[in-house]
């Protein structure tokens, strides 16, 4: 079995629009919620979200390009860009400079809903006026939910594995793990991973308010994301992008690569209980980390940080402490919890892939991100836990698991670990 490292990220989130601001984002407890601009939310009970704003792909990308890619796709691609020029393959021009074997390079990378926006943009405007149906022909190439594995081979010519995803909020942790076993059993040497999500639309607000998920904080949104808050109310919408390129550690020595971290193990379960709701004990959860745990050949005493699923449901974030606690028994209370979604909002389908380069960023800087918007303590939390409120922590991370699951009862459980050769 091939062993499977990390030679470069990206990042493109409401707190960070690059690797560095999203690093410095987490380090200093920055919120990423305001007031929506992609459309007219007034009549919304939710109002704000966590966009991403004060970017332009046209500076890493084709300006002509872009006006036919959805911006999830968008997004995946600008990731992709700054991750490539991490792992050494483009220059900061954009420029390739180490020429990969095509054929064993390939991408997989999750979006949860894909391109919402350009469908619902086609359904709005789709008979001119006139009443006769008339479709852009990029509508479907626009939306489907594969398009940013598919933009992404074609760019960087990669003509190994390429697929999506598609496990509602677990998606990035899936492909994650895809991807790392097609090198750990010799399918490829490199791969392109992580999530993209743009779903701050008026389907995606309206649908989310419909099912009572999203807080609707609107008068105090900046503090709106707060998990394990006693008053939390549900989540905060957020979108971006996270990349994570992954090689054998053969073939990334063997180019003279910097290794960020290794992919420890992964595992994948289902609660089997409910379309959306957590199983209340954490069942799933649970089997999902002790999995991660035995395939890593580590112990739980070994995890140094855990970045939570932590949406800031009331639910939700109960059963997966719970979780925690069954998996990692005594261990639980020493070990650093935080849920960076209080900062970054919920990226559904791109939550694992942006959270998995926090847990890197964690490794590489030893630093624990905090869990912001903490105000009153929930008694149905156990206060043995560090939940490392409001306030980052120093602290050297030699491994840190990330957690990610998604309606249908969809479990990810993921553990990147200190590279040593």
């Amino acid at each position: 079995m091939q062993r499977v490292v990390v030679t470069g990220i990206g990042a493109l989130t409401s707190i960070g629009n690059s690797v560095p601001e999203y690093l410095e984002g987490l380090k200093t407890g920055r919120s990423g919620a305001k007031p929506i601009t992609q459309f007219d939310a007034s009549l919304f009970k939710t109002q704000f979200a966590c966009e991403v704003t004060d970017w332009d792909p046209a500076d890493r990308l084709d300006a002509r390009e872009i006006r036919r890619l959805d911006r999830y796709v968008t997004m995946a691609l600008y990731a992709t860009d700054e991750a490539m020029k991490m792992a050494g393959i483009l220059n900061e021009s954009g420029e390739k400079i180490f020429e990969l074997n095509p054929d064993r390079a390939g991408a997989i990378v999750a979006s949860g809903i894909g391109g919402l926006r350009s469908l619902e943009e086609e359904i709005e405007s789709f008979d001119g006026g006139n009443g006769t149906p008339r479709y852009n022909p990029f509508m479907i190439p626009r939306m489907i939910a594969n398009m940013g594995a598919g933009h992404i081979s074609m760019a960087h010519n990669l003509r190994g594995p390429s697929y999506a995803t598609v496990s509602a909020c677990a998606s990035g942790g899936h492909a994650l793990a895809a991807a790392a076993d097609d090198i750990r059993l010799g399918r490829a040497d490199f791969m392109v991973t992580g999530g993209a999500e743009a779903v701050v639309t008026k389907v995606g607000v309206g649908g989310f308010n419909s099912m009572k998920a999203l807080s609707t904080r609107n008068d105090d949104f900046k503090t709106a994301s707060r998990p394990y808050d006693a008053d939390r109310d549900g989540f905060v919408l957020g979108e971006g992008a996270g990349i994570i390129i992954l090689e054998s550690l053969e073939h990334a020595q063997a180019r003279g690569a910097t290794i960020l971290a290794e992919v420890a193990g992964y595992a994948a379960s289902s609660d089997a209980y409910h379309i959306s709701a957590p199983h209340p004990e954490g069942a799933g959860a649970k089997i999902a980390m002790e999995n991660a745990l035995r395939y890593a050949g580590l112990k739980p005493a070994d995890i140094d940080y855990i970045n939570t699923h932590g949406t800031s449901t009331p639910i939700g974030d109960t059963a997966e402490l719970r979780a925690i606690q069954l998996a990692f028994g005594d261990a639980a209370y020493d070990l650093h919890i935080s849920s960076t979604k209080s900062m970054t909002g919920h990226l559904l389908g791109a939550a694992a892939a942006v959270e998995s380069v926090a847990c890197i960023l964690a490794i590489q800087h030893n630093f624990v991100p905090p869990t912001i918007n903490h105000f009153t303590d929930d008694p149905n939390i156990d206060p043995r836990l560090n939940l490392t409120f409001n306030k980052a922590v120093e602290k050297t991370v030699n491994a840190a698991l990330s957690n990610t699951f998604g309606f249908g009862g969809h479990n990810s459980a993921t553990i990147f670990k200190r590279f040593n050769s």
